[in-house]
């Protein structure tokens, strides 16, 4: 079913900015502190999800670090996760065990460790302030829509510039973030426009996912595509007021 273009929802770490590699080296440095070593593997539990997710997470490699030096043994090797997975919540399995630190701690730790690097600034991505300007000289609302909390959003906006987002939807405005759907709901909601006549743009299989969750057209601009299809462009540079409108109309067959 085609749609008009009613708003264009933007991810913003590795979609607009250029900060995704400020984060692993945060999230490289609390591991390091908690005796882990983070791996490939991980990235699909580091990238694009909440920080609790990805707090929950290292306690359960911490867990696992921890039961292998009282053995004896190496660590028990972590299964690479599925490129999409949709946890309601944090599953019980890999809650901190007692006594310990726990994830609200490990993810205050990563705020602190990412929000230091970012403290001098980020970089927008080629095309990012072009395209957004575009939208705004047109009157095409505009949503950033991201796992990352407020206090990582308003450093990042001092550059990017808040005035250029009509809504902001943080990893603090919905109880259930990516890869569910509920953070595109939301801005969809609060804007007043059907997620159908909203374009996604995203860089990561979770916000992909959330976004065609939430019934959004999708672009990925990492060559990602998550299940039912996205548009797959090598960078912001090549995506216009034209080829969103297009999209949103269905008039780009996919897949």
């Amino acid at each position: 079913m085609s749609a008009e273009l009613r708003a264009v929802l933007f991810d913003m770490d590795g979609t607009l900015v250029d900060t995704e590699g400020m984060w692993w080296e945060a999230c490289l440095a609390v591991a390091a502190e908690l005796g882990v070593k983070l791996t490939p593997a991980d990235a699909d539990e580091v990238f694009g999800r909440p920080v609790g997710h990805v707090a929950a997470h290292l306690t359960h490699l911490a867990h696992l670090a921890r039961l292998a030096r009282l053995s004896g043994a190496a660590p028990a090797a972590v299964p690479a996760p599925a490129r999409v997975r949709v946890p309601a919540a944090t599953p019980a399995s890999v809650r901190a065990p007692e006594g310990s630190e726990g994830e609200a701690g490990i993810g205050a730790r990563l705020t602190e460790a990412f929000a230091e690097r970012i403290a001098g600034g980020v970089t927008p991505l080629p095309g990012a302030i072009r395209l957004l300007d575009e939208l705004g000289a047109h009157g095409v609302p505009v949503a950033l829509v991201t796992a990352s909390p407020r206090r990582i959003v308003d450093a990042v906006l001092r550059t990017v510039g808040a005035e250029r987002f009509a809504l902001v939807v943080a990893a603090e405005d919905t109880a259930r973030g990516k890869p569910l759907p509920d953070p595109y709901l939301k801005a969809a909601r609060d804007l007043g426009v059907d997620p159908a006549g909203c374009v996604a743009v995203e860089d990561s299989p979770t916000g992909l996912a959330a976004a065609h969750a939430a019934g959004c057209r999708v672009i990925s601009v990492a060559g990602h595509a998550p299940p039912g299809g996205a548009l797959s462009v090598d960078g912001l540079e090549t995506v216009n007021l034209p080829l969103l409108r297009l999209l949103a109309r269905g008039g780009i067959s996919i897949g």
